[in-house]
C-alpha cells in the first residue's frame, strides 16, 4: 500500500508540473512575454515544482529532515546520477556560460547553504535571504535574456509556441484552469509522497533524513531525469546540462528559501550529520563540475561513468552508515584511501593534458 500511495504521489507530481508549466507558459504568451523569458524562468522553474511541493509540504508537516534532505539528495542525484547517465548514451557539450556563469552560481548557492547552515538551523531569516537571492538572480536572467543572440531566441521560440488560433488552452479559463488543476496535482501529490516516506523509514528502521536523500530525492527529480535524457537521445545535449544545473541552483534558492519562510520562527532543524557528511558531499559535486566541464568543454563518456559510480557510492555509504554495517569502515577507507585519489589524479592528468580544449571561446 506504501510503495502504492508513493507512487500515485508521485505520478501527480509529475503531472502536475507539467499542467503547471502548460497553464502559466500560455498565460504569459498570451499577456506578450517573449518565448525566451518564459523558458528561462518558468519552464526552467516547473522541473523543480515537485522539490518545492514536496518540501514545503514536508515542513507544513512538521518533518524538516525530509525537507532539507529532499534538496540536498536531488542536487547530488542530478549531477552524479542524472549527467551521468545522459553522458553514457552520448558525450554531453557543454555551453561556455555553464562554465562562466552557471556553474560558478550553483557552487555559490551550495557555500552559502553551509554557512547559513553552520549553526545547526535554517532560519526564516535564512530563507528570506535565500528567496530574495532567487528573485534577484530570476531578474538578472530576464535583462540578460535582452542579450541574447537570435539563435538562442529562435531555439526557445521552436519550443515553446504561442497557442494556435482556436486552440482549446488560448483562452484565459482555460489557463487559469491549467494552473489551478496544476497546483492541486502537486499539492496533493506532495502530501502523499511523504506520508509514504515517512511510512518507508519506520518500516525500514531509517531515518526520514536517509529517505529525503535517496528515495524522495530521486523521485522528484523524475522531471529532470525525463528532460535531461530525453535532450541527450536526442542530440539536444546542451539542455541536458543546462537543466540540471540550473534545476540545483533553485532547488537551494528556491525550495529551501521558500520552506524556510513557512517555517515561522522555528525554522528548519539541520540533522548534525546532514551538516558533517551531506552538504559537504553536495559541495563536492559542484565543485566536480568545473574540471569535468571544462576539460573539452564536454563531459566524456567515461566521466559519465564516475559520476554514476560515485552515486552509486554514496547510497551504498547511506545504507551502511544507518544500518551501522560491519563493512562500514573498510568501504570507506578504500573510497578515501584509493578511489577518490585516484579520481582526483585522474582529472588533474586530464586537466594538464587538454589545456587548450579548456580555452576555447
Amino acid at each position: 500500500m506504501n510503495i502504492l500511495i508513493f507512487l500515485g504521489g508521485l505520478i501527480l507530481l509529475v503531472i502536475g508540473a507539467n499542467v503547471l508549466v502548460r497553464g502559466a507558459s500560455k498565460l504569459a504568451l498570451s499577456f506578450g512575454i517573449s518565448p525566451l523569458v518564459v523558458g528561462l524562468t518558468i519552464v526552467a522553474f516547473g522541473t523543480s515544482a515537485p522539490e518545492v511541493a514536496v518540501s514545503v509540504g514536508a515542513v507544513l508537516d512538521g518533518k524538516t529532515d525530509i525537507a532539507i534532505g529532499n534538496v540536498v539528495g536531488s542536487n547530488i542525484f542530478n549531477v552524479l546520477f542524472i549527467l551521468g547517465i545522459s553522458a553514457l548514451i552520448a558525450p554531453l557539450v557543454v555551453n561556455i556560460q555553464l562554465i562562466r556563469q552557471e556553474v560558478p552560481i550553483m557552487i555559490g548557492a551550495s557555500l552559502l547553504l553551509l554557512a547559513l547552515g553552520l549553526d545547526g538551523r535554517l532560519s526564516f531569516f535564512d530563507g528570506g535571504i535565500l528567496f530574495v537571492l532567487l528573485v534577484s538572480y530570476t531578474a538578472f536572467l530576464v535583462v540578460q535574456s535582452r542579450r541574447e543572440t537570435q539563435a538562442a531566441k529562435d531555439e526557445y521560440a521552436h519550443e515553446i509556441k504561442p497557442a494556435e488560433a482556436g486552440a482549446w488552452d488560448d483562452r484565459l479559463p482555460a489557463q487559469l484552469l491549467l494552473i489551478g488543476a496544476g497546483l492541486a496535482a502537486l499539492v496533493f501529490g506532495s502530501e502523499y509522497l511523504v506520508q509514504a516516506s515517512v511510512n518507508f523509514a519506520k518500516a525500514m528502521g531509517v531515518s526520514d533524513l536517509i529517505i529525503g536523500l535517496t528515495i524522495v530525492a530521486a523521485g522528484t527529480s523524475m522531471p529532470e531525469v525525463a528532460t535531461s535524457i530525453t535532450a541527450a537521445i536526442k542530440g539536444e545535449r546542451d539542455i541536458a546540462v543546462g537543466n540540471v544545473v540550473g534545476s540545483n541552483t533553485f532547488n537551494i534558492l528556491g525550495c529551501l528559501g521558500l520552506s524556510g519562510l513557512v517555517s515561522g520562527d522555528l525554522g528548519l532543524a539541520m540533522a548534525p550529520s546532514l551538516l558533517a557528511f551531506d552538504i559537504w558531499v553536495m559541495l563536492a559535486v559542484a565543485l566536480a563540475c568545473l574540471p569535468v566541464f571544462i576539460t573539452g568543454r564536454e563531459i566524456a563518456r567515461w566521466e559519465g561513468g564516475v559520476f554514476l559510480g560515485y552515486y552509486v557510492a554514496y547510497v551504498a555509504y547511506l545504507i551502511l552508515a544507518a544500518q551501522q554495517h560491519d563493512a562500514l569502515q573498510a568501504f570507506s577507507g578504500v573510497m578515501l584511501g584509493f578511489v577518490v585519489p585516484l579520481t582526483v589524479v585522474t582529472l588533474v592528468v586530464v586537466v594538464i593534458r587538454r589545456p587548450a580544449a579548456s580555452s576555447v571561446p
